[in-house]
């Protein structure tokens, strides 16, 4: 198969209390898992099979539907995952930090833009922090959209994601998004934020 569902870099509790550990378990060996089962069953047997994820989201409005959400959730998770860390919180450093504050006069307000991204993408989604066009740009897509496919309305390099599909926080948070949006800046990888805006 042409895809795989990667491991984690931490363990499934390694994120408590903020992102518990059920919920880890579950969006990993269950949603996460069948969008990479679903992604390889659609493009078994296509040329797509000897392109890479980002070739496909390039060009994902030539493919069906179900290419366009599993390509996404499939693409979206991995960074996802990479995004979160036990030892992660607190604020960026070095060029991203300078980067933020910049584009957005202060990390207290790039994090209120984040959050109210994430908090008003109506139903399932994701917010994001990209880097487009030599800019800092704060977005969300619906579903599982993302600013690499040729049907966003944002484009440009993912910097951070966070997913706000219920199925990532309801378990722990139910219809608190607020809350699950809050607890994720305690967990949010700003190394690994910074190695992709540095690219």
């Amino acid at each position: 198969m042409s895809f795989k569902l990667p491991e984690l870099p931490y363990s499934y509790d390694a994120l408590e209390p903020y992102i518990d550990t059920r919920t880890m378990e579950i969006h990993h060996t269950k949603h996460h898992a069948a969008y990479v089962n679903n992604l390889n069953n659609l493009i078994a047997g296509t040329d797509k099979e000897a392109l890479s994820i980002e070739q496909i989201l390039a060009e994902v409005s030539k493919y069906p539907v179900g290419v366009r959400n599993n390509g996404g959730g499939f693409y979206n998770h991995n960074l996802f995952w990479s995004f979160m860390s036990p030892n992660g919180g607190g604020k960026p450093s070095g060029d991203l930090m300078k980067a933020i504050e910049v584009e957005f006069g202060s990390f207290e307000v790039f994090k209120e833009k984040f959050s109210i991204a994430a908090t008003t993408r109506f139903g399932s989604g994701w917010a994001w922090l990209l880097k487009s066009e030599g800019k800092l740009v704060v977005t969300s897509t619906p579903n599982q959209d993302n600013p690499l496919m040729d049907i966003a309305d944002v484009k440009g390099t993912p910097i951070l994601a966070l997913d706000v599909w219920e199925h990532a926080y309801y378990l722990n948070y139910q219809n608190r998004r607020p809350d699950y949006i809050n607890a994720f800046w305690s967990v949010v990888n700003w190394a690994e934020a910074e190695k992709r805006y540095r690219g």
